[in-house]
């Protein structure tokens, strides 16, 4: 088939109804859905909700899990098309570590030396490391399912910020239900699971993301 034949064809079919950029914002939403009704089947918001939601640790969490999924998304998408760097939301993402070793300084600097162990391990490091990849599975899935839309050009880098955020949004409601509000645990157990999701984003790009 010559060149000019190819072109012919191609411009007779018929655009894409919705556009990458409208496809990937759908599977996002779809993500924190699905993220959201394993939560409530499976675990639901503490019961001392009100009462946690009046300390700073506790909000704290969201500070650091809820820019970490939106800056993991921005990346992504932009590492979806061609020829695009992650752009500003590099910065997202680095503002996340430098607000998590803060946090962990003042906690530090607050609490006695005595129980920084027990800050740390906290009393569901396992449930963490098990229940944040758990419900990171559907919303991995969507965004690896919507990117393969694209053309990432590093596949595994970029299947690796999918993982991420769907970690980060996994996360967000686990902190929902977690008991365990010290930055300690948070930099230590909420990092360790999230970066689970991030090994397996990474490669499932490396293999459903390959153009």
């Amino acid at each position: 088939m010559r060149t000019e034949d190819l072109i012919d064809r191609l411009a007779l079919d018929p655009p894409p109804r919705f556009g990458f950029g409208t496809a990937f914002l759908t599977a996002t939403l779809l993500s924190i859905l699905v993220a959201g009704g394993v939560f409530l089947a499976v675990i639901g918001i503490r019961p001392d909700i009100g009462r946690a939601a009046e300390s700073a640790r506790f909000l704290f969490k969201f500070v650091a899990t809820m820019p970490l999924a939106l800056g993991a998304l921005g990346v992504a998408l932009r590492l979806s098309r061609p020829g695009m760097a992650a752009g500003g939301w590099r910065l997202v993402l680095g503002a996340v570590p430098v607000l998590l070793a803060a946090a962990v300084a003042l906690e530090l600097h607050q609490v006695p030396a005595t129980l920084w162990q027990s800050r740390l391990v906290g009393a569901n490091a396992g449930f963490c490391l098990s229940l944040i990849p758990l419900m990171a599975i559907g919303p991995l899935a969507l965004l690896i399912g919507v990117m393969r839309r694209g053309a990432p050009e590093r596949p595994a880098l970029a299947g690796g910020f999918a993982g991420l955020a769907a970690g980060g949004i996994a996360a967000t409601f686990y902190a929902l239900h977690c008991p365990d509000d010290s930055p300690l645990f948070v930099a230590a157990w909420y990092s360790a699971a999230i970066l689970v999701t991030g090994v397996a984003g990474c490669l499932a790009g490396r293999r459903f993301l390959r153009w």
